[in-house]
């Protein structure tokens, strides 16, 4: 085997990239402390084409250092907005026709895996880092997804959580997945 230079992996330019179709998902970030998490999910973003980022509350915005420092560029590839207030980032989605979801262990959860968005545009709402994601935007949620875990502890890192999150959306959506 021979590992691949970046020119040989057939990736877009800026521009071109800007062009792509993007999936019908946008991530919220609801009061995600950690700048170093919000640029890895830039990054995370910008490889499975999700369509933007909304960055909520306390959710750092760039240009910032750190979040740079994880995106790798990906915050010029991938569109963001900035709200003040989660709930209105909803209500902006919600008005746009998009079914909210939060990534939450609550009742009645939906595990991820079995999880079907249909062809309707998604948003999935990930939350701070100790506190998950505010019962304030939960209670406007059509439903709450959740990683299924065995382990000892009781979550996984929200930059971690939006991988997955976004592979699962883009094996789902993509044309590219049969």
């Amino acid at each position: 085997m021979q590992k691949l230079k970046n020119q040989e992996l057939g990736r877009p330019d800026l521009i071109a990239y800007q062009q792509v179709k993007k999936l019908p998902v946008v991530l919220v970030l609801d009061n995600v402390r950690s700048a170093l998490n919000i640029g890895s999910i830039f990054r995370t973003a910008d490889a499975f084409r999700v369509e933007k980022i909304l960055l909520c509350g306390i959710t750092a915005q760039p240009p910032h250092k750190e979040i740079a420092k994880t995106a790798l560029g990906a915050t010029e590839s991938v569109r963001w907005e900035y709200f003040a207030d989660t709930l209105e980032a909803l209500l902006a989605l919600r008005q746009d026709g998009y079914r909210l979801y939060a990534l939450e262990q609550v009742r009645h959860s939906i595990s991820l895996e079995d999880f079907e968005p249909g062809g309707e545009k998604t948003a999935v709402v990930l939350g701070h880092e100790m506190d998950g994601v505010s019962q304030a935007a939960i209670d406007q949620c059509d439903a709450c997804l959740e990683i299924r875990q065995e382990g000892t502890k009781h979550s996984l890192n929200v930059a971690v959580c939006a991988g997955i999150v976004c592979w699962e959306l883009h094996k789902k959506l993509s044309p590219l997945h049969p």
